[in-house]
């Protein structure tokens, strides 16, 4: 077996609504040998993995999958239950799958749900392995497998703190996307309503309280001329004044680096000269930046206790203890450490809940002053303490005591995180019990932490784990009907994406919106270009839904996208399908209508049901056929017939509808019936000669209904847009020089040329003189048919090719050329290769009254050139 092609699909797809694996399989001479040609594959394969017994497969129950294995079933299907499977296994619970054979013999499309991308696609490639031995009759050792996968999954996976906000945003449905590889820089929510957060630190969290934090000697100046009790200390920059700052606070002391986090540096308890040394140079070794400063000061006899502050509010309080192993009375000190290690809870640094405990020189310290090393064996009950500092970070344990909190020590904390000015504040307090007032006992807060981290509150040791992560997002998102999205609008269909997605984002500016608008072209962001290219897919949706100023998104979908990678969104408020027509078939196994059509439909199987709609084409019936089909929410239909039956229904249950009535767009609903805007005063339907503009018109209307504008805002937005360069680039541009006319179109199939035929007609009464080509993706009969369309619309046609994708050059231009002469018409045709060349010969040859027909690539340069060119006049042409 061999893997063609593995991706993972953002968004739903032509498969699933879900975030899938897509792998294109081809399984060789495993096509003539289905499974139940192999003795015990079945029971092999359960004996593998047990739990593959759950997989209900189509059979409907469990033991369904190991049915169809032993009924004869194929490798590929196969691979895809070992894929999901492998994924629970390593802890995400995932069970979508499907797999559909292709056109070519042996090829399999598998398809799988993943919850981490880089787990998925690694899981397909490991199952992929082990059906091959199952089939080869080799042993399979699973444990390497399993392992590999648990470092691929840790090593995407986001942290224990980011995690939980995360989970408590997709709880309320609140989208969330990771803004950096390799980092826990996190978005949630979209466009102008989304916040931003790199593990418990947010957009909001001031950058003095960080500075306040990061600096432990400040924050001791800052709480103390507020009162709160802190331990009296003294920043030092040498031996000797570390010396003299012990002797001036009283024994025993604390030693730290100025600068540091997580206990980093921390030596506790010091009541010698030597510890002393040791914890200075411990404190020197964990500096940030290098930095000599170190802070002595004095020792608080209490337990350390974690405070956390979110949004002003004390939600969480645990008591800390060092990593420390208990005696049983047989067990040596390093065998305790191994077996605390082997708790499931423990991972290394922040993978899990709790941290394994490492032997380092501060271990052998603690446990030589206690009179201990590793080999010895502890009586039951005793205690030896392993770090000097209680972070979980370093193998500490934790107690949750929120509910022990006294309401002065929870004011204290409040006010704390006031003071420092941060939304998320870890409070390190030693205190005897955190049940009586601080000034009552011996405590002190010792530092503050910017960004603490969560796990000993939402999993401590012991005590009731709190919900943290739902905290941060109260505070993030304080109105629960907010889900921090906006309105998203997705246009698709074979022609007129680009100007219903540029018209339909006009409308929503006009009306006052930001809008972001994602196109073939370009990403524009309220008008202004930030990128350039073929943005008809889930990058220009990445990048408008992360744009922090955007209310509305507008995207135009193209079926290339959705193939390749899923819409890029989860759902979206309006789903608009122009039409389905011929185009691209042949690729991506997208052979038929029927599945152009399934491809399409995701659009508007992925409208919201509650408050989305649909904006369907009544006019196309494959849209009707199929696109009523998949619609979710509500329907809005538009058409060119008032008296359209099939429509008759849905105005009856007080549906709307779009349509043209003496001479004017207008809305029906019900029997109510409300003008827009006459026809002809739309600028792009060229007072009516171009009726698929009028529909594309008329689909931009439906969205903004959709959205709830009004009608005035409506017409505003239809009446204010041109078929200009600047708003339309490369869709209709209509150009008049020197008498010659021009119009400049990306026309590259047959339907859409059809489309374009009346307005051709309408506007060039003379010679039509014409250039184009199309990319060499399309089948050789569309190409051919192509050419024959253009022949019937044009007097001359150049012929150029720009984009071969994949056949021999000349090929494609070859095509398009022989089906223009077998049209039967008096077209005189010519292939000019290169483009520029075509584009020239044609401008040369205009004269006044000719039409010039372009359906160039290179939009903008030719504009240019039509821009800076001077046609001859009719009395310089009768001179000649």
């Amino acid at each position: 077996m061999r893997i063609l092609e593995q991706r993972a699909l953002r968004g739903p797809n032509y498969y699933s609504r879900y975030l899938s694996i897509y792998m294109r399989l081809d399984i060789e001479e495993l096509e003539d040998r289905p499974s139940d040609q192999v003795p015990e594959i079945a029971e092999r394969l359960e004996a593998l993995m047990p739990t593959i017994h759950d997989h209900r497969c189509s059979v409907g129950e469990p033991g369904g999958f190991l049915q169809r294995v032993r009924n004869g079933t194929y490798a590929g299907h196969m691979v895809e239950h070992v894929a999901i499977e492998l994924q629970n296994q390593v802890g995400f619970s995932v069970g979508y799958g499907k797999t559909v054979d292709s056109y070519d013999p042996g090829i399999y499309n598998v398809v799988y749900r993943y919850r981490d991308e880089a787990t998925g696609l690694a899981a397909g490639v490991a199952a992929v392995d082990i059906v091959k031995k199952l089939y080869d009759g080799d042993e399979v050792d699973l444990t390497p497998i399993i392992a590999h996968l648990k470092e691929v999954r840790d090593a995407n996976a986001l942290g224990p703190s980011t995690g939980s906000i995360v989970n408590a945003a997709k709880a309320r449905g609140i989208p969330a996307y990771n803004l950096t590889e390799g980092t826990s820089y996190t978005q949630l929510g979209h466009g102008v309503k989304q916040r931003r957060f790199q593990a418990t630190v947010t957009d909001a969290s001031g950058i003095i309280g960080h500075s306040i934090a990061d600096d432990k000697e400040w924050t001791k100046q800052i709480l103390d001329d507020a009162g709160v009790p802190v331990p009296k200390g003294q920043v030092c920059y040498s031996w000797e004044e570390i010396e003299q700052a012990a002797d001036w606070i009283g024994w025993p002391v604390v030693t730290k680096p100025l600068s540091g986090n997580h206990g980093r540096g921390v030596t506790t308890d010091i009541a010698s000269v030597e510890d002393l040394r040791s914890g200075y140079e411990a404190a020197l070794a964990r500096a940030r930046d290098g930095s000599s400063a170190v802070i002595v000061e004095s020792y608080i006899k209490g337990e350390d206790h974690r405070m956390l502050v979110i949004g002003g509010k004390l939600v969480a309080a645990a008591r800390r203890r060092p990593a420390h192993v208990t005696g049983d009375g047989t067990s040596t000190i390093q065998q305790l450490i191994d077996c605390e290690n082997a708790d499931p809870r423990r991972g290394v640094g922040h993978e899990n809940l709790l941290t394994q405990i490492h032997v380092d020189e501060q271990t052998l310290r603690m446990l030589e002053q206690a009179g201990l090393s590793l080999d010895t064996v502890m009586p039951e009950g005793e205690v030896a303490f392993l770090k000097s500092t209680a972070n979980i970070s370093t193998g500490g344990t934790a107690t949750d005591l929120t509910d022990e909190v006294h309401p002065e020590v929870k004011f204290q904390m409040e006010r704390i995180g006031r003071l420092v000015g941060l939304d998320i504040i870890g409070i390190d307090l030693l205190a005897e019990t955190l049940s009586k007032p601080l000034e009552q006992q011996s405590a002190g807060v010792v530092e503050v932490n910017a960004g603490p981290g969560f796990r000993m509150h939402m999993a401590p040791t012991h005590g009731s784990p709190r919900p943290v992560g739902e905290h941060v997002l109260e505070m993030l998102f304080p109105d629960h009907a907010d889900n921090g999205r906006i309105p998203i609008t997705a246009i698709t269909g074979t022609n007129g994406k680009t100007t219903t997605t540029r018209l339909t984002a006009h409308i929503l500016r006009q009306a006052g919106h930001s809008v972001g608008l994602g196109c073939t072209g370009t990403v524009e962001i309220d008008n202004h270009i930030i990128l350039r290219g073929d943005y008809s897919g889930p990058a220009a949706a990445q990048a408008v839904l992360r744009e922090p100023t955007v209310e509305h998104a507008v995207l135009e979908v193209a079926r290339g996208g959705i193939m390749r990678r899923g819409l890029g969104f989860d759902e979206c408020d309006v789903g608009v399908l122009l039409n389905i027509a011929s185009d691209h078939l042949g690729e991506r196994d997208i052979h038929t209508l029927d599945e152009l059509a399934r491809c399409k439909t995701v659009v508007v199987d992925a409208v919201k049901k509650e408050g989305g709609y649909c904006v369907l084409n009544a006019d196309d019936p494959m849209v009707m056929e199929h696109g009523t089909y998949w619609a979710r929410g509500e329907i809005i239909y538009f058409t060119m017939n008032p008296d359209n039956p099939d429509l008759a229904e849905h105005l009856g249950n007080h549906g709307t509808v779009i349509t043209v009535k003496n001479g004017w767009i207008v809305m029906l609903r019900g029997r109510v019936e409300v003008e827009i805007v006459e026809v002809n005063d739309v600028p792009i339907s060229f007072e009516g000669h171009a009726p698929f503009n009028v529909q594309n018109a008329m689909a931009a209307a439906g969205s903004a209904l959709a959205h709830g504008l009004e009608i005035d805002d409506i017409r505003a937005g239809l009446l204010t847009f041109h078929p200009t360069p600047s708003q339309m680039p490369g869709r209709t541009n209509y150009f008049e020089a020197d008498g010659v006319k021009c119009l400049i179109d990306y026309g590259h199939n047959v339907p859409a040329l059809k489309a374009l035929e009346p307005l051709v007609s309408g506007l060039g009464l003379q010679r039509k003189i014409g250039v184009a080509t199309a990319p060499g993706n399309r089948r050789d009969e569309d190409l051919v048919a192509l050419g024959a369309q253009l022949a019937r619309m044009c007097d001359t046609l150049y012929v150029y090719e720009t984009d071969s994708r994949g056949r021999t050059p000349g090929e494609t231009a070859k095509l398009i050329h022989e089906g223009a002469e077998s049209a039967g018409s008096d077209c005189r045709v010519e292939t000019v290769m290169e483009e520029h060349a075509a584009t020239a010969r044609a401008i040369e040859e205009a004269k006044p009254g000719d039409f010039l027909l372009l359906l160039v690539d290179d939009i903008e340069g030719t504009t240019e050139r039509l821009k800076g060119r001077s046609f001859p006049s009719t009395a310089e042409i009768a001179k000649t």
